[in-house]
């Protein structure tokens, strides 16, 4: 993350995305596969990790090897097998919604997860229970633990989608996005930009 001044002087906290180019692959429509979508591919790759389906699914589109593809729903444009799409899409775009993954954190406990309190005093004799998540259920009926129970689990590594970020600036020359605010995922980690 970084920071810019905005319009009124204030410092505001700031991510510097980049953006493309990203390559179509893809043209799906209603006659052919029952929709309407596109499929972007983005980051180069080395042709000797490519399989054999996927090389011939670039070379369709005129394009080598790309790392990640995505398709997104929706006919905004009449694109084409082959067309660029790079930064200059988001040029008169005020707010943008960003999904990515967010970090993975490993087995957590419940306090951690979900913000549980444990037990506050140490006191009633109790032992080693500063952390524990207390009763799970009821007893004879339903004799079981119910579906969603807070426990403790593998907390992160989810696709997590932020609404509304505002697009402070856009460099084209170097096909950078800065957004207010920040995104979900680790540094270098792939994100899905949606108008």
């Amino acid at each position: 993350m970084t920071s810019v001044f905005d319009e009124n002087g204030k410092n505001v906290p700031c991510t510097v995305i980049e953006v493309g180019p990203c390559v179509v692959t893809q043209v799906k429509t209603k006659e052919t596969e029952g929709y309407n979508a596109i499929q972007l591919a983005f980051d180069e790759k080395k042709e000797k990790h490519t399989t054999k389906p996927e090389m011939g699914h670039f070379k369709k589109a005129g394009t080598t090897p790309k790392r990640k593809v995505v398709e997104f729903l929706g006919e905004e444009k009449n694109w084409k097998l082959g067309d660029v799409i790079d930064v200059n899409y988001f040029d008169n775009q005020l707010w943008v919604d960003v999904i990515g993954t967010s970090k993975g954190k490993g087995f957590q406990g419940v306090v951690k997860r979900h913000g549980f309190s444990g037990v506050n005093d140490a006191t009633h004799g109790q032992h080693n229970r500063l952390r524990a998540p207390g009763s799970l259920g009821a007893s004879s009926h339903p004799s079981r633990v119910f579906k969603g129970m807070r426990m403790a689990g593998r907390t992160g590594n989810e696709r997590v989608k932020v609404l509304n970020l505002r697009v402070m600036k856009v460099i084209a020359d170097k096909n950078l996005l800065v957004l207010k605010g920040s995104v979900p995922g680790a540094k270098g980690s792939y994100l899905i930009i949606e108008k």
